[in-house]
């Protein structure tokens, strides 16, 4: 539907910039806290020009403010006609720096998630291991650990957590028979 569709335009800008000050932003971006007033907490801040680039780009870099309408607001205020070439320009660096900011949490993310895949398939690997008495031989004890620790979480149990009876003793006889070795090879130390 787009901003336009909502009754957006560069006429709601004007009215905003009117009626709104740079002393209004702070309490503007608490409103993101609601997803369905977002188009209208872009308009807002873009309303305000350059007093709202600072404060967007520091929500970005806090993670109070979704990267792409952060980008929206300094689009909005690089083409808005009341405000300021300086501003224009500044939004167009900033919107820069956001896009970049994305782009580097991108990359975080997928790191972390091909981390996790690596860890996932080495655990479950040991896993598989520990079925055989000659290969769970050569398993660790920190790797048995893993291995208790990820069945232990596919169960949705938490040998922490409240168990019933028969939780508790099923978990400590996973804990002995997994970690332990009783019943089967003892860890490599």
């Amino acid at each position: 539907m787009g901003p336009h569709g909502l009754g957006y335009s560069d006429r709601s800008l004007t009215e905003l910039s009117k009626k709104l000050t740079p002393a209004d932003v702070p309490e503007v971006l608490t409103l993101l806290k609601d997803r369905t007033l977002s188009v209208g907490v872009q308009f807002a801040l873009a309303s305000q020009c350059g007093a709202s680039i600072a404060p967007v780009r520091e929500a970005v870099k806090q993670h109070q403010m979704d990267f792409t309408d952060a980008s929206d607001v300094m689009d909005m205020v690089a083409s808005f006609a009341s405000c300021p070439s300086a501003a224009k320009a500044e939004a167009r660096t900033a919107k820069k720096e956001i896009d970049q900011l994305q782009a580097d949490d991108q990359a975080r993310i997928a790191e972390e998630s091909r981390r996790k895949a690596e860890d996932d398939a080495r655990i479950q690997a040991n896993s598989i291991k520990m079925i055989d008495p000659v290969r769970a031989k050569d398993l660790t004890h920190e790797e048995r650990v893993e291995v208790y620790q990820r069945s232990l979480k596919a169960m949705g149990l938490n040998e922490k957590g409240p168990l019933t009876p028969a939780q508790k003793q099923m978990v400590d006889r996973m804990y002995k028979t997994m970690v332990l070795g009783e019943g089967g090879a003892p860890p490599r130390q």
